[in-house]
């Protein structure tokens, strides 16, 4: 059977160099050690070390499998280290910056819930749909939609988050309702800038295959709260977050079209640079927004399907 302490003691016989310097550390005679070393060998069939008098050194499949080995201590590690420190409690600031529309909207109410019930909590929350690097702000966390271009950040998936093309009952009124995404070209369609480029490009999940259609309108901004109340108010169509509409879709001050045709869903994060940053907190926020989002798009699947 692999042993937790035989992966530690292979990985410092590496560092050390020396089956002897490693055995020490672990308060293990040179004998236990190398017998330890042997039985991991044993179990993997393979050599990892070409012992010398002098010198180890690594074999092709020790090379290959210090790799794993230290990934699974990494991972073990960080595992152990986020069960203590859910012992902690729950206190200090939470710095946060999120999406405009679902800060104001949802986040903001949730955040309330959340510091009433846990009195020690302080929060600084900053509101913006400007994407910087997140090492460059004056935050802990963020919330962000869609894939991360910074690999090495930590990010826990808040959920997949449904996109839906809407539009006020009075705009529809007025204009019709489209039958098809290609039918869009004749409407007006409210677009949000993405980074200084207005996201004119609405994708879609076609019956065969998936497919693009270039739309266009009279109103563009770069908040997507704005392009929001644009929608609420009757004054085009809108493809946005479904989580970002949720309270208008439930109150029916928009209506979901072509639910035939569904746009790809969104991945919303909450992300931090390193791994100290997560806190008993930071755990909780986490499970609080995941639980949160979940119960508001379980309201609206009735709508969307």
């Amino acid at each position: 059977m692999l042993q937790l302490q035989d992966l530690k003691l292979f990985r410092q016989i590496v560092q050390s160099g020396n089956i002897s310097a490693a055995a020490r550390l672990f308060d293990l005679t040179p004998a236990a050690a190398s017998a330890a070393l042997k039985r991991l060998e044993l179990y993997l069939q393979v050599p990892l070390l070409v012992r010398s008098t002098r010198s180890l050194k690594l074999t092709a499949a020790g090379e290959k499998f210090l790799q794993h080995c230290q990934n699974a201590l990494t991972a073990l590690e960080q595992g152990a280290h986020e069960m203590q420190s859910l012992k902690g409690q729950i206190a200090g600031e939470l710095r946060l910056t999120a999406p405009s529309d679902l800060g104001r909207n949802l986040l903001v109410p949730w955040l309330d819930e959340v510091l009433q019930q846990y009195p020690a909590l302080s929060v600084r929350l900053e509101l913006s749909d400007k994407i910087s690097a997140l090492q460059s702000e004056q935050v802990d966390l963020a919330i962000r939609y869609g894939e991360l271009a910074d690999s090495s950040l930590v990010s826990f998936e808040l959920g997949r988050i449904p996109r839906v093309l809407c539009a006020a009952p009075a705009y529809l009124a007025r204009h019709g309702i489209p039958s098809h995404p290609v039918e869009l070209q004749q409407h007006n369609c409210l677009l949000y800038l993405v980074e200084q480029r207005a996201f004119a490009n609405w994708h879609f999940q076609g019956p065969q295959q998936p497919f693009s259609v270039s739309v266009s309108g009279n109103r563009v901004s770069n908040d997507a709260e704005v392009v929001k109340r644009w929608a609420v108010s009757g004054q085009g169509i809108a493809l946005k977050s479904a989580l970002d509409m949720s309270e208008d879709l439930l109150a029916g001050r928009v209506v979901p079209l072509l639910p035939e045709f569904l746009p790809a869903t969104q991945q919303l994060h909450l992300v931090c640079v390193n791994r100290n940053q997560i806190s008993p907190a930071v755990l909780l926020l986490r499970d609080q927004l995941r639980s949160r989002i979940a119960a508001q798009l379980a309201r609206l699947k009735p709508l969307l399907s």
